[in-house]
C-alpha cells in the first residue's frame, strides 16, 4: 500500500517536497520508496553532498494517457526516427548523467544502483534512434505494476530536439495498451512536459492513484525492444 510504505503514512511528511534524508541507499530501498510514492535524488549543492533526499512534490506531475498532446510537427518528427526499449540503456543512464547538463544532478550513486534495478528487470530504457543508427534521445524510469516513473530524459541537440519527445510518445504507445488506470509519473511539470499534457495533482490524490495502479499488471517491455537501425 502506497500510504503505509517505508517512509511513513503521509500524514507525517512535512508540507514541502523534500521529505526525508537518509545515508543509506540501495535497490531494496528504491523500490520501496517509489511503492510509497517518493522517489531519490541527491543533495548535491546543499550542505548535506553525502545524503540522499527523499522527495515526494506536494504537487506531482503526471502525464495522463489518453489526453496526450502531439503536435502536427512532432509527429512528423517522429518518422524520423525509429524507437526501441532496453536497447541501449547504458548509453542512455550515461547521456542523462552527463556533468555538463545544466541542472545535472545524477552521481555515482544512482548510476549504480539504477543500472542494478535495470539488470533485474525494474528500470528501463527508451531510445530514439535516427535511420543511420545514431542515438538521439532517450529516457528511463522505474516500472512497478502499473507505474512507470520516469526519472530522465535527454536529446542530441545536433540529431534533434525532438528526440526525447518522441521517445516519450514511444513510452506512451507501450503503457496505453488496453490495460486502465496505469500511471505515468513525470515527478514536476516542467514547460517540455506541459506541452505534452502534462498535469499536477495533489500529493494525496496522487498517493490515492498509487495505491490503484500498483496491482494492474506492467506493460510488454519486450514489445519495442527491436534491432537498432544498421548504417
Amino acid at each position: 500500500m502506497a500510504l503505509s510504505g517505508v517512509f511513513g503514512p503521509e500524514s507525517s511528511w512535512p508540507d514541502q517536497d523534500l521529505i526525508a534524508l537518509s545515508q543509506e541507499f540501495d535497490a531494496d530501498l528504491v523500490v520501496a520508496a517509489y511503492a510509497s510514492g517518493v522517489f531519490p535524488m541527491p543533495l548535491l549543492e546543499s550542505g548535506w553532498p553525502d545524503a540522499m533526499g527523499w522527495w515526494s512534490p506536494v504537487h506531482r506531475g503526471v502525464l495522463p494517457l489518453d489526453d496526450v498532446r502531439v503536435t502536427r510537427s512532432l509527429r512528423k518528427s517522429a518518422r524520423r526516427y525509429v524507437v526501441t526499449v532496453d536497447a541501449a540503456f547504458d548509453e542512455v543512464m550515461a547521456r542523462c548523467a552527463d556533468p555538463a547538463r545544466p541542472s545535472g544532478w545524477i552521481d555515482g550513486r544512482i548510476v549504480e544502483v539504477y543500472a542494478e534495478l535495470h539488470r533485474a528487470g525494474v528500470v528501463h530504457s527508451v531510445e530514439a534512434w535516427t535511420s543511420s543508427g545514431d542515438l538521439a534521445g532517450g529516457l528511463y524510469g522505474v516500472s512497478l505494476g502499473g507505474l512507470f516513473a520516469g526519472e530522465s530524459m535527454f536529446h542530441d541537440p545536433v540529431l534533434g530536439r525532438d528526440a526525447s519527445k518522441v521517445a516519450l510518445l514511444g513510452l506512451v504507445e507501450l503503457l496505453d495498451d488496453g490495460v486502465e488506470g496505469r500511471l505515468l509519473d513525470v515527478q514536476w511539470v516542467t514547460d517540455h512536459l506541459e506541452s505534452l499534457g502534462a498535469v499536477e495533482v495533489d500529493r494525496p490524490d496522487y498517493l490515492r492513484l498509487l495505491d490503484e495502479t500498483l496491482g494492474l499488471p506492467a506493460p510488454n517491455w519486450g514489445l519495442r525492444r527491436g534491432q537498432v537501425p544498421e548504417v
